[in-house]
């Protein structure tokens, strides 16, 4: 069985990255979305929240679970089972961040593959900070880059600001 993780922050999730994770979804058997804690980007939402946030857009059919991990994500892929690790490329911007974390994983595990899809353009300029620093002004300006679930949570946030 062809299991791959999507790793990342997903403080919030945002139709990008569900975009990508459709488009692994195709071609893995399984993938594996991997909240990590990222305690240096000092996250908005929780684990408990981001991944609740997920698994509610995991519908229509997409062979897809979430999971936390703490740690290397290369012992977390091995302990999955993983041969490839899925990351979204949106723009050159993210390329050269993006080349280090791959050199580095192949480094650490030279049989787990790095596979990198582009979201659709509607996307390419969309980030969760982005969508959050919009989402401080105006939360409903928002809810073309992200879920339905994740612009009522934005708004319940800023709300209380």
């Amino acid at each position: 069985m062809s299991v791959a993780i999507y790793p990342g922050t997903f403080d919030p999730v945002t139709n990008g990255h569900l975009d990508v994770l459709r488009r692994a979804c195709r071609i893995f058997e399984t993938v594996i979305i991997a909240v990590a804690p990222n305690r240096g980007k000092a996250p908005m939402f929780s684990s408990e929240l981001r991944m609740a946030l997920i698994q509610e857009n995991l519908g229509n059919g997409l062979n897809a679970e979430v999971s936390a991990f703490d740690g290397l994500l290369v012992d977390f892929a091995r302990q999955c089972g993983a041969i490839a690790i899925v990351r979204g490329l949106r723009a050159v911007s993210d390329f050269e961040f993006e080349f280090q974390m791959t050199q580095m994983n192949r480094e650490l595990d030279p049989a787990l593959e790095t596979i990198f899809f582009m979201p659709n353009e509607d996307y390419f300029y969309t980030s969760s900070n982005i969508v959050k620093e919009v989402a401080q002004f105006d939360a409903q300006r928002i809810r073309k880059f992200v879920p339905p679930n994740v612009a009522e949570a934005l708004a319940r946030r800023y709300s209380k600001s």
